[in-house]
């Protein structure tokens, strides 16, 4: 696993032993990516939230990109460990933060994030229940673009969101959402 692009490219990023995080694929990210891209137009000043974050690399990727700063959400201790040494090895301390809580009960967010990054496990019903309490929390700025990675075989139709873009990518599913 590695950044794809901006001034981290091509930087390895550790992952932590066994099955319990599932870093993104790096074509899954680079699709992803591409996808942003095409919308966004650039990701220079954004403020960037990456929640189930394990190694953390949607939200390094977007700061190798240009984002002014990145919120990494995490429960899991092994991924803690790997996404603290990965944000310590690409000099990111000053841009990143990181919050050792659920995502999908994250709480009130101090500050609205333009872009938001959900890869929780497959299967679980956990990405419907983080974008509610998103929602609730503050987290999405108006016009926030939020990105959730599903399994293939899961839909995803959120309260109070809308669909930009759905692709799948490997094992992946893709969604791209706004807020209404």
């Amino acid at each position: 696993m590695r950044i794809i692009a901006g001034a981290w490219r091509g930087r390895p990023l550790a992952a932590p032993a066994g099955a319990a995080t599932r870093p993104t694929a790096d074509r899954a990210r680079e699709t992803l990516f591409s996808m942003l891209t095409s919308r966004l137009g650039t990701f220079e000043g954004l403020t960037v939230a990456d929640l189930f974050a394990g190694t953390g690399a949607l939200g390094l990727e977007a700061l190798s990109r240009g984002a002014a700063h990145a919120t990494f959400v995490e429960t899991d201790r092994s991924a803690l460990t790997a996404l603290k040494a990965n944000i310590a090895k690409l000099g990111a301390a000053e841009r990143a933060t990181v919050l050792a809580r659920s995502a999908d009960a994250p709480g009130t967010a101090a500050a609205a994030f333009d872009l938001l990054f959900l890869d929780p496990p497959y299967g679980k019903g956990l990405a419907e229940r983080a974008l509610a309490a998103l929602r609730q929390g503050g987290w999405p700025a108006p016009g926030a673009w939020i990105s959730v990675e599903t399994s293939r075989d899961e839909t995803l139709g959120p309260e109070g969101y809308v669909v930009d873009t759905v692709r799948d990518v490997g094992k992946a599913r893709l969604h791209l959402l706004r807020v209404v």
